[in-house]
């Protein structure tokens, strides 16, 4: 994931002591590539800024999940943010920022893509907390204990995006006119560099992160077959379909991450690394892209969740959709039946399905 964007801008197969001309120099590829940040930027930012002001200035009940998809939002909205600087690059096919831009927005782009995953998983992760193991830890998860997770999470995708900065660098490229350009690539000076990266970003941003998530789901599945408790619960649904969207999305960028890593393993020359280079190359952009895309997804996830609300509350109706998941785990001290999951609102058909009792956090 550390690489991502600079693999949507620069060709993804490396040699041994320079990387492959990049895409810039393609101007299908160029205009292909700017008009998908186009789309995302107009999308993503002004989704996830709203969803940030639904919580902070019109949601009155913040709950763990809440306060996970407000930072979401943030790193999300973030990376759309950026995603300026690229267009402008794509569209002069020349970096004209500088080597400390250069180094410094890959590296924001790669925080905010770890960020992203490592929230999902504490999503995750919550949920099994409150189906499984409500009354041993309910307890202990207090906001103060959330607040410090999420400091924590921030603070580990920063160091962990680090190789961005290392392997990144500004170099000159000459066109067919032999027109002297600038771009912003992957500085690997040897094999075992580029086998690292790409092997530590697709293991540390996709492999271990759903690991931990489809181990949760399966014990949070088990224990709901385990009660009498059967209703569709709409928080519950939000988070998997987060968690299946970007998997959906990133699925693809990981496998040509381990195909470019398979890749480095042959000699220059070999027949299987000229084909592996060649899918790599040609498929790059297109998963890449596709990784972009997940970045502006859930603001579109929650209007879908959240439609019921849209004609009896307006703008704020995103508002009551995070309310109407908030304070998750107070149906632990409801018994047996209910353990772990948030009570059924039976007031009205018109909601988001779900009704949430307070219990002080």
């Amino acid at each position: 994931m550390t690489n991502s964007v600079s693999s949507f801008l620069t060709s993804a197969p490396n040699d041994t002591n320079v990387e492959n001309d990049s895409v810039v120099s393609n101007d299908f590829s160029t205009t292909l590539g700017a008009l998908i940040l186009g789309l995302v930027f107009l999308v993503g930012v002004p989704g996830n800024v709203f969803i940030v002001w639904s919580i902070l200035a019109r949601t009155r009940r913040r709950s763990v999940t809440t306060l996970l998809i407000l930072n979401l939002a943030f790193a999300d909205g973030s990376l759309m943010a950026i995603t300026v600087f690229f267009i402008v690059y794509l569209a002069k096919q020349s970096w004209v920022f500088g080597d400390v831009m250069c180094k410094g927005l890959f590296y924001l782009c790669n925080t905010n893509m770890y960020a992203s995953i490592f929230l999902i998983v504490l999503m995750s992760v919550h949920r099994f907390v409150a189906v499984v193991l409500p009354r041993r830890t309910s307890s202990l998860i207090t906001m103060k204990v959330v607040r410090r997770v999420i400091v924590g999470t921030w603070v580990l995708v920063m160091v962990i995006s680090i190789p961005s900065l290392v392997f990144r660098d500004v170099r000159e490229d000459h066109d067919e006119n032999n027109k002297t350009r600038h771009v912003c690539a992957p500085n690997h000076t040897l094999p075992r560099h580029v086998r690292f990266q790409y092997a530590f970003e697709t293991v540390a941003g996709f492999i271990l992160p759903y690991a931990v998530i489809i181990t949760c789901y399966v014990l949070i599945l088990r224990r709901l077959r385990q009660t009498k408790f059967r209703r569709k619960v709409r928080s519950e649904n939000l988070i998997l379909a987060i968690v299946v969207t970007f998997g959906l999305f990133w699925l693809p960028y990981h496998v040509i991450n381990m195909m470019q890593v398979a890749a480095e393993w042959y000699d220059k020359d070999s027949p299987k690394r000229q084909r592996l280079d060649h899918i790599t190359q040609s498929s790059r952009v297109v998963t890449s892209a596709l990784a972009f895309i997940s970045s502006c997804a859930n603001p579109i996830l929650y209007t879908f969740a959240g439609k019921s609300y849209i004609k009896q509350s307006g703008f704020a109706f995103m508002a009551r959709l995070f309310e109407g998941t908030s304070l998750d785990q107070a149906a632990t001290k409801k018994g047996k039946d209910a353990v772990g999951l948030t009570t059924v609102d039976s007031t009205s058909g018109s909601g988001p399905g779900i009704h949430i009792t307070p219990n002080g956090s």
